[in-house]
């Protein structure tokens, strides 16, 4: 709690160290800069803007800044900001306010969990909680879980549980009633499945399918949003998080933030996303890119989804998925809508980010963008594919002649891999998770976590881009170690990368003079340490624009 409350008090600027006016040197053991004139430095001199003024050894550096407050790190090394290319702002706020089943054992761990949140609720309202994943459970418990395993405990409150990947949620009989339809039968919502077994809803709707319900849940209001984003700051800032590219941002939510970045309660840089082909979009086509005056917000791109997630096989594959005959996955917007929705944000100066897991849904979005993009295809648009994760080995050398980023998430891979073939097969996984391919083939890597699919802290992903291993170091030598990144390019990918993959690369994402001075002081060096060590690296510190944002006890 106190991390908590140091990181928000410094980030609203209430508890500034430096005073109006002063500029700053900051000194530490190894500065990785990632800028080519100069890759790395012992000393940084900061601004009172808040924009780095030079970098270099400690002698020349405090020599040419007498009057500097100095700030000394030791043994530390000091990395350009952390940023998140891919994550759920309101998602994980909302998940700090809601039921946490990440991690539940089975579905007695779910009850327990429940019932144990249960009690701050006042009758009558909703049951609402997020994380849990049936692959994780006992081997009996593996089928996705049923209306009648909530029933017993719930007989009477609704509850609404979302799946860790967010593509499928968890209903007992009470929500069920209270959307008022009957969902037995062989009807189905375009873009999603009513699970059923014999012809009865289970109580599992994946994709598209959980609106019906999700429309009964109590509407998020703007300050239920405001809170669940003042609780998430703190924790992305502890984290190292100086940036975040938040994948759906619907009208709504943007303008608590603009609110917050009005009132300089913004205490992280947000790259937001238009939710989809709605009034986000509409207002981006209508006004222009939106861009905060303080660089703290901006929103000059559109999320959309051409399929769902691998774990709740919603993933559109080409072929059947090896452990289920038969399936292949929901294409959970039809491709005239992407291509319309496409359509409309290139004629707006709009980028897009598509989000698509199997290869299925993978080539569908790379068609796509060749027929959109058309002869401006080389264009700089940097146009986007979330998660990238199983891709026709043909197909990855496309995004490179697309111009298309790749936007993965490297925990997904060490999180998905005691699973992973079994949904797809030996054959289809060698283009899984695939980042030294991609690399390869020169197509640019964004790296980000996904969260609250996944956790918040970019360590984890450093740790698995360049390791290819869960917390115990397993599989010994790494799951397809041959996929791995050098600590550089994961490193590259969480800074420079991202940024350039949100069109900040000017001002962030490397530490140079006359950009903002964003960046995160770790206990480990990420580029030369070896992966225990990495996995153990401690936050230090946080800066944003110059200014401490959190700071460790």
């Amino acid at each position: 709690m106190r991390h908590a409350l140091s990181a928000l008090c410094c980030g609203l600027a209430l508890c500034a160290v430096a005073a109006a006016g002063e500029s700053t040197v900051i000194h530490a053991s190894r500065i990785v800069t990632m800028d080519n004139a100069r890759p790395q430095a012992e000393a940084m001199a900061i601004g009172a803007d808040g924009r780095i003024v030079a970098l270099g050894m400690h002698a020349e550096i405090d020599a040419a800044h007498p009057g500097a407050r100095r700030e000394d790190f030791g043994a530390a090394t000091v990395v350009p900001g952390l940023i998140d290319a891919h994550g759920h702002l309101l998602g994980y706020g909302l998940s700090l306010l809601n039921a946490d089943l990440v991690g539940t054992t089975g579905k007695a761990d779910v009850i327990a969990r429940l019932k144990a949140f249960e009690k701050d609720l006042p009758p009558g309202a909703w049951l609402l909680g997020r994380g849990w994943d049936q692959n994780d459970w006992p081997e009996d418990e593996r089928a996705f879980p049923t209306a009648a395993d909530l029933d017993a405990a719930f007989p009477e409150r609704p509850v609404w549980l979302e799946r860790i990947d967010g593509h499928a949620n968890w209903a007992n009989s009470a929500a069920m009633r209270a959307a008022g339809r009957d969902f037995d039968g062989d009807w189905q919502v375009e873009g999603g499945e009513v699970v059923r077994r014999e012809g009865r809803a289970t109580g599992v709707f994946v994709d598209a399918a959980a609106t019906v319900i999700e429309a009964q849940v109590p509407a998020v209001t703007p300050e239920v949003a405001r809170r669940a984003l003042e609780k998430a700051f703190p924790k992305l800032l502890a984290a190292g998080l100086t940036g975040v590219h938040d994948a759906g941002t619907s009208r709504e939510v943007l303008a608590v933030l603009r609110a917050m970045a009005d009132e300089g309660a913004l205490p992280i840089r947000v790259n937001a996303w238009a939710d989809g082909d709605g009034g986000a979009l509409a207002d981006l086509c209508r006004d222009g890119p939106y861009r905060h005056p303080s660089g703290r917000l901006q929103m000059r791109a559109v999320k959309l989804y051409a399929d769902g997630a691998l774990g709740s096989r919603g993933a559109l594959l080409l072929a059947d998925y090896s452990d289920a005959p038969g399936q292949r996955g929901l294409p959970v917007t039809p491709a005239s809508a992407l291509e319309s929705a496409m359509r409309k944000a290139k004629s707006c100066g709009v980028q897009v980010a598509t989000h698509a897991i199997g290869d299925g849904g993978n080539r569908t979005v790379l068609d796509l963008y060749a027929k959109v993009l058309g002869e401006h295809a080389r264009a700089d648009h940097r146009w986007r594919i979330e998660h990238a994760q199983v891709v026709a080995l043909v197909d990855i050398p496309r995004f490179h002649a697309l111009g298309v980023v790749a936007s993965v998430q490297p925990t997904h891979a060490t999180s998905d891999m005691p699973w992973a073939e079994r949904r797809v097969g030996p054959r289809r996984i060698v283009g899984g998770y695939a980042w030294r391919k991609f690399r390869d083939a020169g197509v640019r890597l964004a790296l980000g976590s996904d969260f609250p699919v996944e956790r918040i802290e970019p360590i984890l992903g450093l740790h698995a881009a360049v390791s290819r291993q869960d917390a115990a170091g397993q599989p010994g030598g790494g799951w397809y170690a041959s996929e791995r990144l050098t600590g550089h390019e994961a490193l590259r990918g969480f800074t420079l990368d991202a940024a350039w993959a949100g069109f900040m690369d000017a001002e962030v994402g490397a530490l140079a003079p006359g950009r903002r001075a964003d960046f995160t002081v770790l206990s480990e060096d990420p580029v030369g340490s070896e992966p225990a060590r990495l996995r153990q690296a401690r936050v230090l510190a946080t800066f944003v624009d110059g200014r401490p944002a959190y700071r460790a006890q």
